[in-house]
């Protein structure tokens, strides 16, 4: 009887040295360095969608979920069989126009032939009408031939422009339905993620249909909320730090990058430390993007964590806040 009492005057020692030992971590953990402000918030990733421009069919789709793309890397491809056969009927269109460009400016280097012929028998005629050779009538007859060669001389003038003219609109022809068959390919306009792949080859999309949806990996940020006592005394671009729960052994810098310049409610899934105030100012707290380059694999949206926020200027960040991160291989 006696040992049972024993071992359970033990068994409360105990429990109460490990439950003052979790009070006392919670309690340091909670505790704020003297010029700092702490906020509860969530990890966040910019969203980019990859949308079609014109209206198709899915031919492929080559990336799936999960996947890293780099900038500008294929994504997905739309049917382009009938692009294909209107450029090639634009490009014969092309050739069809500066074949009729060689042949009249043939035409308008015999008309001028033609209308050098007839300057000289007009000049012949007068001088023989001068001389009583021929008559009035025979120079009439070769000025109304002169003017002849002239009007055919301008109408293959004008018929060279018309066909360059129709050269110049079959290749803007060409230009249009190339930049319209450049769309059918779908590229990636960030280095990210695919987080979501919202449709299947063989599908019909309209004009701005979304095929899948990117993690902007180079704009990684927490959103907190800080109430008017404390905004007020935070620099955008200052330092930061990042606490993720899931990994409170490390310390990850960042920058204030965005202070709300209106006070608004806060929102019901963020809590605060002084639950009072009802009005507080959105902050995001952003991760550099080299540092993302190197920890993209580590970067989890939706993870929440505190971030620490330097209030007093003339503060220096305590041991337990300077940057630490885990070792990439």
């Amino acid at each position: 009887m006696r040992m049972t009492t024993v071992v359970a005057a033990l068994a409360i020692v105990v429990a109460g040295a490990a439950g003052g030992y979790v009070l006392w971590s919670r309690d340091a953990a909670s505790r704020v360095p003297p010029g700092f402000a702490r906020a509860n918030g969530r990890i966040e990733v910019e969203r980019v969608d990859v949308a079609t421009k014109i209206a198709g069919r899915i031919a492929e789709i080559r990336v799936r979920e999960g996947d890293d793309v780099a900038k500008g890397e294929l994504v997905a491809r739309l049917d382009s069989t009938e692009l294909r056969a209107q450029l090639a009927a634009a490009k014969a269109a092309v050739l069809r126009a500066e074949q009729a460009i060689i042949k009249a400016e043939a035409e308008v280097d015999s008309q001028e032939a033609n209308l050098e012929l007839a300057e000289v028998e007009l000049k012949r005629g007068t001088e023989l009408v001068q001389r009583s050779v021929t008559s009035v009538s025979d120079v009439d007859k070769r000025r109304a031939q002169r003017d002849v060669a002239k009007a055919t001389v301008a109408a293959a003038r004008a018929a060279v422009g018309d066909a360059k003219a129709a050269r110049e609109v079959a290749i803007a022809q060409v230009d249009q339905i190339q930049a319209t068959l450049d769309e059918t390919d779908l590229t990636a306009p960030v280095a990210g993620r695919v987080e979501y792949k919202l449709t299947q080859p063989g599908a019909v999309l309209a004009a701005g249909g979304r095929v899948v949806t990117l993690l902007d990996l180079t704009d990684v940020y927490m959103t907190v909320f800080l109430p008017t006592a404390q905004v007020g005394k935070v620099a955008l671009g200052s330092e930061a730090r990042i606490i993720l729960d899931a990994a409170p052994q490390y310390v990850v810098p960042a920058t204030v990058s965005f202070i709300a310049s209106e006070a608004q409610f806060t929102p019901k899934a963020v809590e605060t430390v002084t639950e009072r105030e009802k009005l507080m100012y959105r902050i995001k707290v952003s991760i550099e993007p080299k540092l993302l380059t190197t920890y993209r694999n580590y970067v989890k949206v939706g993870l929440t964590g505190n971030a620490y926020l330097r209030i007093d200027p003339a503060a220096a960040w305590p041991a337990d806040l300077q940057p630490k991160l885990p070792d990439v291989p």
